[in-house]
């Protein structure tokens, strides 16, 4: 059982509860009770909600661009449970819409969020549900996403020096390192690329 206080947003479609939801949202409050989630939030929110500026949902469509944000960073998807439509009406009006899920979970994890559910991963056909993570929950645990997050690799932009470890200074895109003399320029993928000099060993270039 993790020791992190666990926090489940449980967003449900308005206005009515219905199977299978009811008993998902039973489950999780049995979740609560015994102490397995530290916090329950109930929230509703309408079957769609108009995309603009001046709609009334401002929180569903801030709630939305966060869910995304967290699948695009673990490279998974949450289209579906979350669909966008166009409708037109007879005045020719056009209104971009998005429609919300039955129910959708925000997991946190030390205040940190650490998964949207349901999601899924288009690589690898698969889905993180719902029940799963709820499930998961039961024993206590926190329910894994799908995905990973990017991690850096060696010699990425850091601004640290590839070898000794060393703060480098920008030179208008001509990195130095006044430590250990390194010198080097930043290629397309964001890594440091040595640049090789005939006086790298004999002291460190100076930087204006």
């Amino acid at each position: 059982m993790t020791e992190s206080p666990i926090t489940i947003v449980c967003h449900v479609r308005a206005p009515l509860l219905l199977e299978p939801v009811d008993s998902q949202v039973e489950t999780l409050q049995a979740c609560e009770s015994e102490g397995t989630v530290d916090d329950l939030l109930l929230r509703s929110w309408p079957k769609e909600v108009t995309r603009s500026e001046t709609s009334p949902h401002q929180e569903v469509l801030e709630t939305f661009e966060r869910f995304e944000s967290w699948a695009d960073r673990r490279g998974v998807s949450i289209r579906p449970p979350f669909r966008e439509r166009t409708r037109t009406s007879l005045t020719g009006e056009t209104r971009e819409l998005l429609m919300t899920p039955l129910l959708c979970l925000e997991v946190y994890e030390d205040d940190e969020l650490v998964g949207v559910f349901p999601h899924s991963d288009d690589e690898t056909d698969e889905t993180a549900t719902t029940d799963e993570a709820i499930a998961t929950l039961r024993t206590g645990e926190v329910p894994t996403p799908l995905g990973e997050l990017p991690t850096e690799s060696a010699g990425e932009n850091d601004g640290t020096c590839p070898d000794c470890g060393d703060q480098l200074v920008d030179g208008q895109g001509l990195f130095a390192c006044r430590e250990c003399g390194w010198l080097g320029t930043v290629d397309d993928a964001g890594q440091f690329v040595s640049q090789e000099s005939p006086t790298r060993a004999e002291e460190t270039p100076t930087i204006p």
